[in-house]
């Protein structure tokens, strides 16, 4: 009897932790396995895809990238293990896909009709528009017809490129072979080509870094991204992605997931990006020794550190609000009080002083909320006040969202203006909108350090992330 009871416990764990990967091997091996039945006993998902800011790189937390966490999703999902492998070229992708040489690609593919000769494309997550990129200071192109020079691209998406100039057999077009995007986006910002044709998310990402990168027109319309799989009769791993997608989207996570990698890089502003890139070149090297103390003592990146003093004060620590907050920090006199900082203007008491109300902040939020949303909420309560933030997590929980995400979070913050809103929260009155902008600027801001500090890029070409095993979805 005890042993039925435990059989019958444990069937039902396996089916509620794994439900995919339990499901397969409960059918034993009565047939020859299925490509999914496959994936799953060999304990590990083998995916290919690309080095860059939209797709997969290594930051100071660790692996990242939307279409690594996507991948890792997916893997935790079936319940093995994620294995990358990042070919030399991208043009290599497609062959090694169709060569069965790995069980998919998810590397910001677009699904071209040929390509889909060669391989098998999965649901549409995401999309992405051709555009003619140049440098401003240059003359600005508004057609193909005006181009004076050569178009280069890289060699991912040639066939959508050439179906895009078939009209206009004057254009001289190259690809490059072996060039990634933020290759030929560098090369275009130093000068040394004319004009590119990239794919807009990645454009869009790669203007916070170089921001003199300027869009010229759009040369397609915006085209689907899906993963790749091998062209085989079995469809059972294709099926098993369909799923998992459908799932992403019914529960909201594959729109929490975009928000994360583009929601703070939607409204581009030139003239700041210039402004901050010129003051870490000025200011910022007479702090950063200060943020690094204050991050090691108060566990913090410094580079998060660093991004808030400039949201705050632009790293001058005479600054003054008309509210009379003050400092790099900009701490009001009562936080300043309770922190134990006399001398607000002194730019390590501000900044060790911010970096422990941060800490503060971060060690009050409920334990289960994970990174990086835990983050972005503690810099929201950071501008607006955590009984603020509490009420935006409740909104956020009455209007059917969940206050454990950042991304739904963002959507009530602004509601606390609202007569209709406040007025049912405990705090009342708060400029949500205000905070919003406050955590996204500052998210900017930190990916721009992290991208002029590193790291930028795995050491190998192939990485294995193991899978947190209760948590299959995000």
């Amino acid at each position: 009897m005890c042993r039925k009871i435990f059989a019958d416990w444990l069937f039902r764990l396996a089916m509620g932790v794994f439900p995919v990967a339990a499901a397969i091997l409960l059918t034993g091996y009565a047939q020859p396995p299925s490509v999914l039945e496959q994936v799953v006993r060999a304990g590990e998902l083998r995916v290919v895809t690309t080095i860059g800011p939209t797709t997969y790189y290594v930051d100071g937390h660790g692996p990242a990238g939307f279409e690594y966490e996507l991948a890792r999703m997916f893997a935790g999902h079936l319940g093995v293990e994620l294995r990358l492998v990042t070919p030399d070229s991208a043009e290599d992708i497609i062959p090694m896909i169709a060569r069965r040489e790995a069980d998919l690609a998810a590397a910001g593919l677009i699904a071209t009709e040929e390509h889909e000769r060669e391989v098998r494309f999965g649901p549409a997550y995401h999309e992405a528009s051709q555009q003619l990129v140049y440098r401003r200071g240059m003359p600005r192109p508004d057609s193909l017809a005006s181009l004076d020079d050569t178009v280069v691209s890289g060699t991912r998406h040639a066939s959508l490129i050439r179906t895009a100039l078939n009209e206009h057999a004057d254009v001289q077009w190259r690809s490059e072979p072996g060039l990634e995007t933020g290759d030929l986006l560098a090369r275009l910002w130093r000068r040394e080509i004319p004009y590119i044709i990239a794919d807009s998310n990645e454009i869009k990402v790669s203007q916070r870094y170089y921001p003199e990168l300027s869009v010229a027109f759009d040369l397609t319309p915006p085209q689907p991204l899906a993963w790749a799989f091998p062209r085989l009769g079995d469809d059972s791993l294709v099926r098993a992605a369909e799923e998992f997608f459908a799932a992403l989207g019914k529960n909201g996570d594959l729109e929490r997931l975009r928000e994360r990698y583009y929601g703070h890089v939607n409204e581009f502003d030139y003239v700041g990006v210039r402004r901050f890139l010129r003051h870490v070149e000025q200011r910022l090297p007479k702090y950063s020794e200060l943020f690094r103390r204050a991050a090691i003592d108060h566990q913090h990146d410094w580079r998060l550190l660093a991004a808030v003093g400039y949201q705050e004060s632009h790293w001058n620590p005479k600054a003054v609000s008309p509210t009379g907050v003050r400092g790099i920090m900009m701490l009001t006199r009562r936080t300043a009080k309770e922190l134990g900082i006399d001398d607000r203007i002194d730019p390590g008491n501000s900044i060790t002083g911010g970096a422990r109300y941060l800490q503060q902040i971060l060690k009050r939020l409920p334990t289960h909320i994970e990174e990086p949303d835990r983050t972005w909420m503690a810099l929201a309560a950071y501008n607006v006040g955590y009984g603020h933030l509490q009420d935006a997590r409740a909104l956020a929980r009455q209007n059917g969202g969940d206050p454990d995400h950042w991304a739904d979070v963002m959507k009530t913050l602004p509601l606390l203006t609202e007569k209709q809103w406040y007025r049912k929260t405990r705090y009342g009155y708060a400029r949500g909108m205000e905070a919003v902008r406050y955590v996204q600027n500052i998210r900017g801001y930190y990916d721009m350090l992290v991208w002029q500090t590193g790291p930028q890029a795995p050491a190998t070409a192939t990485v294995a992330a193991a899978t947190p095993a209760a948590s299959p979805l995000l």
